[in-house]
Parts: structure tokens; C-alpha cells; sequence
């Protein structure tokens, strides 16, 4: 037999190391449960790997249903980062059912190395070419319309209704805070209200931003079981309006909650997301550990959601010429400006606060920069990619002088497309914080800008 199970092509680096893609080596379609004893090594060292056909995670043992096309390859996957000097080689028995040796069923070891050659770089998900596009859904976060829903004019449904009837997005995010007047448990008609009108209108709710009150009313910190029964209600909800999924800050649930929730996720179908934004980088020493439990627990279930704030490239000019207004020192407003990248920038920050050089009036504004904004390039999110469940396409304001507001959106895409993403990329407004503008043309504009920045 001549015929190779690794094609020139079979090697590709992703986000998360590398996969390797097996053509069937045989002359005619085969069982599923043909192949067995599938072990991978780089540089003779084995690998821990996982193995899909298509959309379908194989476990590659006796018992395997379905089949084996001639015509589609077996991915296994690995997470060792690879460039092109390593020695990769892959190993496996095939049983060929009906051909029989010695009264048995032919079984055939195989062994071979990867082509040795410059490996093309794809990112994770079916092994689609970098070029070709993803699948996310665009969304438009009720969020955006806060101050109108504070100003109560009209309620918090008719709001979230008119994103839809107004053409702007079919897929709304709300707040559970915002949405219902119940907060945080709210009726079953008040959720079922908000659900119809947006059926109506032809749209539906994404997700939902739940929160966790750490302190009771009387003052008192609650514990584990206070703080699940604070939050049941709104994952309920969330479940009731048709969500795909609720909405809680990176952490905050923490290791002992997860592992309650995880089963009320599951008979829910809820995904709940873990929000990371600004400055909460994996890489940065506050968080890590919150990564690296949704990483161990490894439930669809439980995803990250990214919010672009982390990969500002500079910061928005509207909010620059607040701190301005606002009496912030000249000096210190020009090097906000011009140096939002520079390493000592977050240094100088949190002098300015302490000292008293940022005037009381100024002060909220400038903790945004140590909460909401960040400084990160979107290369740092390659290694948690396959975690990532949504994005928030966090915007301040539409002057995109220098790519400061697309540049963020397009590496976003670059790093999804090719990819098996299938969540949202959801507008979300922060600018009205100190600006006065209309949302429903902020956010139009924005998702017109969003979808040019993503090629969509």
C-alpha cells in the first residue's frame, strides 16, 4: 500500500499549538472504529491530543459509530507550539473489516512523520485557510441606551424593543438591571414581556448581563449560598427570555461557585460567560488563575467573553478633551494622548490620583483608565481563542483617527476568521459616560464600521 495518511498539507499551526490532519490511507471508505491506538509525538516526546472528524469529537476506541469518508481527514489536535523544526510523527492501527489474515481481521500498523516544510499557520476550527470568513453574529447591546432607560421616558422593554424595529440589530444583549423592573428575581411575566416583544419584532436576546451583589441590604458579606441564590433567579430568567447565555464579570463567581452552577448551566442549556476586559489580560497577575479554571473545567458551558477594550491602541479622543474639560493638568492630558501604549503610562495614572493632580471632578473619568481601558495586543488572546464563547465590541466614541476604533475590530477578526466561532461580536457603547449623542445612531454607525473592519 502506497497511499499516505500525511498529505503536504497536514500541518498546521493554531491558536493553540498545532493540529495535524490524517487522510484515511486506504483505498475505500472505512469504520470509524478502524482506528485505534492513535499516539502522537513532537520531537519523540508524546502529546496529549484530541481527535475530531468534521463537528464531531471521535474517541478513536472500539465502539466508534459512523464512518470514515475517503474523502475527509481526522484532526488531532495538540497543544505544544510548533514552527518548523520540529519532528512530528503519528502513529495508529487500521483494521480493514473485510479482509480477513489468519481468521482475523486484517489490522495494519502505521507510522509516519509530517512533511517536513514550512508550516502554514491556521487558525483553529475545521482547517479552513486564513482567508476565509467566520461565522460570528453581530449584536447590539441594550446597554448602549442607558441613559434613556434612566431618564424612564419610556420603560426598559419599549427600549430594547425599538433596537429591532428600528433595523439596528436582530440579537440584543441586556441587563438583567436594566431590563427588569424585578431585578434580581424578576416575575415570569416581565421576562416573557420582554421576550415577545422582540419576537415580534423579529429579534431575540444573546445574552444577558447577571451580577452577584457581594453585600446583603443589611450590610453583611454574603456567603457562597447567598450569592447563589442572588443569582439563580436571573439564570433563570436569562433561560425564560430565550438567552443563549448569562453574563458575569472574569472571577467573580470564583471556584466554589462555578462548581455549583455547573449543573443548573447544564439542565438550563445556559452558557455563562466570564467578562474580561481592560486590563484583565491572561497574562495579567490578578486573572490568571480565573483563565486557567474555565480552561480546567473545560465546559462548553462555561466561556470566556472578550471585551476589545482590552486592545485599545490609544485612547478616544472625546474622552482626552473631557479630562480637559474636566481641569486636568495640560502636560499630563498630552502625554494621555500621545503615550497610551508607553509601559509607564499606568505608573503616572495612579501618581496623578494619589498626589491630587487629577481634580475630584475629573477622578471618575480617570479610573477608567485603570478599570475599563487596556493596552494589550489581540495577539495575547491566541492562547484562550477555543474558550472565548463572545466578544464585546467595546466603543467609546466614532473617531477613528488611526485605526483606534477599527484597528481593534480588524485583529479581532483576524484571529476568528478561519476559525469555528460561532458567537457574538456585540456593540457596546461606553461613551456615554461623557457623551450626549444619539445611541441609536452610535451604534448603527458603529456596527456599519464593524462589519467593514471585519470584512463582513
Amino acid at each position: 500500500m502506497t497511499l499516505t495518511a500525511l498529505r503536504e498539507d497536514a500541518l498546521t499551526t493554531t491558536p493553540a499549538g498545532f493540529e495535524l490532519r490524517l487522510s484515511l490511507p486506504w483505498i475505500r471508505s472505512l469504520p470509524l472504529s478502524s482506528l485505534s491506538g492513535l499516539e502522537l509525538s513532537v520531537d519523540g516526546s508524546a502529546q496529549r491530543v484530541r481527535i475530531r472528524l468534521g463537528d464531531r469529537t471521535i474517541a478513536a476506541t472500539d465502539g466508534e459509530t459512523g464512518w470514515w469518508h475517503l474523502q475527509d481527514r481526522v484532526v488531532v489536535a495538540g497543544d505544544a507550539p510548533l514552527d518548523d523544526g520540529h519532528d512530528v510523527a503519528v502513529s495508529f492501527r487500521l483494521a480493514i473489516p473485510y479482509l480477513p489474515m489468519g481468521g482475523e481481521m486484517l489490522v495494519i500498523p502505521i507510522r509516519e512523520r509530517a512533511p517536513r516544510h514550512p508550516m502554514r499557520t491556521r487558525l483553529r476550527g475545521g482547517g479552513r485557510p486564513m482567508s476565509a470568513p467566520f461565522s460570528g453574529r453581530l449584536a447590539a447591546s441594550a446597554f448602549n441606551w442607558t441613559p434613556q432607560i434612566v431618564r424612564a421616558e419610556r420603560g426598559a422593554t419599549d427600549i430594547a424593543a425599538t433596537i429591532a424595529t428600528d433595523g439596528i440589530a436582530d440579537l440584543i444583549e441586556v441587563e438583567a438591571g436594566q431590563a427588569w423592573r424585578g431585578f434580581p428575581a424578576p416575575a415570569d411575566d416581565e421576562v416573557d414581556a420582554l421576550r415577545e416583544r422582540l419576537a415580534d419584532a423579529g429579534a431575540r436576546v444573546s445574552i444577558v448581563g447577571a451580577s452577584i451583589d457581594e453585600w446583603a441590604e443589611d450590610g453583611h458579606r454574603r456567603d457562597d449560598d447567598e450569592r447563589l441564590a442572588f443569582l439563580l433567579p436571573q439564570l433563570r430568567a436569562a433561560s425564560r427570555v430565550g438567552a443563549e447565555g448569562a453574563r458575569l464579570p472574569i472571577g467573580q463567581a470564583g471556584p466554589a461557585l462555578l462548581a455549583r452552577l455547573q449543573p443548573v448551566l447544564h439542565e438550563l442549556d445556559l452558557v455563562l460567560f466570564e467578562e474580561a476586559q481592560g486590563s484583565q489580560t491572561p497574562g495579567s497577575d490578578a486573572h490568571a488563575a480565573d483563565y486557567d479554571e474555565i480552561a480546567r473545567l473545560d465546559d462548553p458551558h462555561l466561556r470566556l467573553l472578550i471585551d476589545i477594550s482590552m486592545l485599545m491602541p490609544a485612547l478616544p479622543t472625546s474622552y482626552v478633551r473631557a479630562l480637559a474639560s474636566a481641569g486636568v493638568d495640560d502636560a499630563l492630558v498630552r502625554r494621555l494622548a500621545d503615550g497610551w501604549r508607553d509601559p509607564a503610562t499606568p505608573r503616572v495614572v495612579m501618581e496623578a490620583l494619589r498626589g491630587g493632580a487629577i481634580p475630584g471632578s475629573a477622578q471618575a473619568l480617570a479610573m477608567d483608565m485603570i478599570v475599563r481601558f487596556g493596552r494589550s495586543s489581540a495577539d495575547e488572546l491566541r492562547e484562550v481563542l477555543p474558550l472565548v464563547g463572545a466578544f464585546h465590541l467595546k466603543f467609546w466614541d466614532l473617531d477613528d483617527a488611526d485605526g483606534r476604533v477599527s484597528a481593534p475590530i480588524r485583529d479581532v477578526g483576524s484571529l476568528l476568521r478561519g476559525t469555528a466561532f460561532r458567537g457574538t461580536l456585540c456593540s457596546e457603547w461606553g461613551g456615554h459616560a461623557w457623551l450626549d449623542d444619539d445611541p441609536a445612531e452610535m451604534t448603527s454607525a458603529h456596527l456599519a464600521l464593524a462589519r467593514r473592519a471585519l470584512g463582513a
